[in-house]
């Protein structure tokens, strides 16, 4: 059986077992309410929580971008374990006074935070509507990325058997039908799947990349012979980078509108804290992992571009499937355990988006079945279009990750500094969020991604905070 049939047959397996799933957290649902559709009726317990925050996090991103950076800038790639590890210590900031403040005010979606925080003052409205806007943007681009992470994936380890197109497509009406079929259950459940595969697969494919090298050391030998600048120090205007990048993910990703919903849908305060502990964890060795499997590509494949840097770890995949029998095996796991992780992502992005639109943008009640019916189509909607635009990707998987958080970060001094100045107003976090997000998207559409090193979403955050504090004033 050649190494391309066989990673069919595992696919095949693995979406089997996603539809036995899907149809489990149908039948399990409790009613057609959006708590129970989106939140899986704030009833997830510890080990669900973890690993569902776990592959949510660490995405197609993580199993196909970051390998793909690493391979880009070398063994400074590591420097992505302090981002991860900052998005854990803005989440201790934000999750202890959200969590009661959600139990007690049964909050679905993120804006619900907003209109209880403001409530009564001007600019309420308009605030929980432009936040939710900015993180339907945010949300539709990181979707985009999964997608495109999807085609890659699919179409380079299956032998061409899938071509990228069918991996976009294919796996995106999967990702629709189950999330669709059975909401926040179908999505934590499977999660646990694609949590448990992605770690396993992760540590097959270092042990396989260091074994075939030679060790660590020499691979960092023949990193140097290829690309000397991959193992260099790098210079002030890297460092600023790093700063900047701590900063924009490390706030930006601990308000995804996927984790908040998190934090509302376990199934209590003991449970959050405890799952947010073991992910702590998972940082250090999930990139220091993909870190070095990034970088030990680059002397087997040292002359890619930058768009083609994001298929390392699929032509990675497709050399170890070709090694012999245990290789194909191995890499049929990790083939499923990559697009386990990208699926865990879509899925979650896809559920969060309906319902920031239904409930924020549009502002339709939480507590009415209608919105639970309108999130779906909403969610099928923006799934088709995303769909269409990573048919033909324009940018790299990293480059999408850093437009996202841009403009995530924007929406997080509304729940950081809401949940710890009382006298923040309305108003002024509205012009707040406005100005920044204007920056951020000045950025994207003049292509200056940074100043001086520095993310010019960073720059708008800063403006953002600013015009937010300075304007609320003083409480009498």
């Amino acid at each position: 059986m050649s190494p391309g049939t066989l990673g069919v047959l595992g696919l095949g397996l693995y979406l089997a077992v996603l539809a036995c799933l899907a149809v489990a957290a149908r039948r399990a649902r409790r009613d057609l309410s959006p708590a129970d559709h989106f939140l899986a009726g704030r009833q997830l317990g510890v080990l669900v929580l973890f690993l569902t925050l776990y592959a949510t996090a660490f995405s197609g991103n993580s199993l196909v971008g970051y390998p793909a950076e690493a391979y880009r800038r070398g063994y400074a790639w590591i420097m992505a374990t302090a981002f991860m590890l900052a998005i854990s210590v803005v989440s201790h900031v934000l999750v202890p006074r959200l969590r009661p403040l959600a139990v007690t005010h049964a909050f679905v979606t993120p804006g619900d935070w907003i209109r209880h925080r403001f409530r009564g003052e001007y600019g309420c409205q308009a605030t929980t509507v432009v936040v939710g806007a900015v993180m339907t943007v945010a949300l539709a681009n990181f979707l985009l990325a999964q997608l495109v992470a999807m085609g890659h994936v699919a179409g380079q380890v299956s032998g061409g058997l899938l071509p990228y197109w069918a991996g976009v497509v294919g796996l995106a009406a999967v990702v629709l039908g189950y999330e669709t079929l059975g909401g926040m259950r179908a999505v934590a459940w499977t999660d646990v799947l694609q949590g448990l595969l992605m770690f396993v697969g992760l540590g097959a494919m270092l042990s396989w990349v260091l074994g075939e090298a030679g060790g660590l050391a020499a691979v960092t030998r023949a990193v140097a012979t290829v690309r000397p600048s991959a193992v260099m120090v790098p210079d002030r205007q890297a460092c600023l980078n790093w700063a900047s990048t701590i900063v924009l993910v490390g706030i930006g990703a601990a308000v995804y509108p996927q984790a908040i919903q998190r934090v509302y849908a376990a199934r209590s305060g003991r449970t959050l804290s405890r799952a947010l502990a073991l992910l702590t964890l998972m940082p250090v060795v999930t990139i220091a992992i993909v870190t070095l499997v990034g970088v030990a590509a680059i002397p087997r494949f040292a002359h890619l571009g930058v768009i083609e840097a994001d298929a390392v770890l699929p032509r990675l995949l497709a050399a170890w499937a070709v090694s012999g029998p245990f290789g194909a095996v191995s890499a049929t796991l990790v083939f499923v355990g990559a697009l386990a992780a990208i699926m865990s992502t879509a899925d979650s992005v896809l559920l969060s988006l309906g319902s920031v639109v239904a409930g924020d943008v549009l502002g339709r009640s939480g507590s009415d079945p209608r919105t639970t019916r309108m999130g779906k189509q909403i969610a099928a909607a923006i799934l088709l279009g995303m769909t269409a635009m990573a048919l033909a990707p324009r940018f790299t998987l990293w480059r999408l990750t850093e437009l996202k958080m841009e403009l995530l970060v924007q929406c997080a001094p509304v729940f950081l500094l809401g949940l710890h100045v009382s006298r923040l107003r309305a108003l002024p976090v509205l012009v707040g969020v406005i100005v920044g997000t204007a920056i951020a998207s000045a950025g994207v559409l003049t292509g200056v991604a940074r100043i001086q090193g520095i993310h010019v979403g960073v720059l708008g955050l800063v403006a953002n905070v600013a015009i937010a504090v300075l304007g609320s004033g003083r409480r009498p």
